[in-house]
């Protein structure tokens, strides 16, 4: 059987609570692999696995129980290895890695930042900031809307702009978060978002960083601002020792 893989500790990590189980219906139960100065919190793969919200919650359930007594490195829902010893044949391979990468992330949360526009408040905004567009729009407004090319035009340049700014606003989220932080991670590009970062965040300045990402909010209403946190810090432990199987929801 497979084993599936929640994340990697110190050996020297407390033990886990009794009775601990994890993913797979029912709930399988959590064991530790070690090898040298390492251990895996795994358990067997259930079959049939997928992202679930019973078993989303379980993976992180499981982060959050054994993370409470110490550093954890997370792997991210659905990662399975072929076996018992394939994972600790990984531990014992890239032990040097693992050391330093538990080391660095001692009392250390993520937060992902996204921000995207709010529409009107940017148009708004775009066209106050420039006297070309204001005039432009105001030209084909006395024209009866203006011709097809003059519309185009306008469209054109207006788009230009909230692109832009939408640069300027991301470059701006980074600027005022990442000296809170003590780690930063660009996360994949999506439709609808301008900014998608990952902050290494110390547990002790998590407040500082949560006041000025709402004073971000709250100072910019063209700005829609999400923070997701805290989290165990996924964004910056890969690789791991077994590989995704699944995709988890977001």
């Amino acid at each position: 059987m497979s084993t599936y893989v929640y994340g990697v500790t110190a050996a020297s990590h407390p033990a886990l609570p009794e009775g601990l189980a994890g993913v797979g219906e029912p709930p399988l139960p959590v064991r530790v692999l070690r090898a040298g100065d390492l251990a895996a919190i795994v358990s067997d793969t259930p079959e049939n696995l997928r992202p679930k919200r019973r078993d989303l919650l379980a993976h992180q359930a499981v982060l959050g129980e054994t993370g409470a007594a110490g550093c954890v490195l997370p792997m991210r829902f659905g990662s399975v290895a072929p076996d018992d010893d394939a994972v600790t044949g990984v531990l014992t391979e890239r032990a040097e890695h693992y050391l330093e990468r538990l080391r660095a992330l001692e009392n250390k949360v993520e937060y992902n930042v996204k921000a995207s526009h709010v529409e009107e408040a940017v148009l708004h905004q775009v066209m106050a900031d420039s006297p070309e567009l204001r005039a432009l729009a105001e030209a084909n407004r006395q024209a009866g809307g203006g011709t097809y090319e003059q519309k185009l035009q306008l469209g054109e340049m207006v788009a230009a702009a909230v692109k832009a700014r939408e640069a300027e606003d991301a470059a701006e989220i980074h600027r005022l978060l990442e000296p809170l932080s003590t780690g930063v991670e660009p996360g994949p590009e999506s439709t609808g978002w301008l900014a998608n970062i990952s902050f290494l965040v110390d547990r002790d300045d998590a407040a500082r960083f949560l006041e000025t990402a709402e004073g971000l909010r709250a100072s910019r209403p063209h700005l829609e601002v999400r923070v997701n946190g805290p989290l165990p810090p996924y964004s910056f432990v890969e690789p791991g020792p077994a590989k995704p199987a699944v995709p988890a929801a977001e």
